[in-house]
């Protein structure tokens, strides 16, 4: 196994993870009041979905592209 498909694999479960976090963020009596009143979740729970976007991106990025 290669270094970049190494990393790949980290970001995945990184993402993986981050995404998990999200959720159960998302699940939390501040952000059900903040989506009930605002129609918005908190800055967390969004910064947590756009970290694991990014992370699952690069990730499968590194493991799909590139020659083998």
């Amino acid at each position: 196994m290669t270094a970049p498909r190494i990393i790949g694999i980290v970001l995945i479960v990184v993402g993986l993870v981050l995404l998990y976090l999200g959720f159960q963020s998302s699940q939390g009596l501040d952000d059900q009041i903040s989506e009930a009143i605002t129609g918005e979740y908190t800055d967390n729970t969004i910064t947590y979905w756009i970290a694991s976007a990014i992370c699952l991106v690069l990730g499968a990025l590194l493991n799909f592209s590139g020659r083998r």
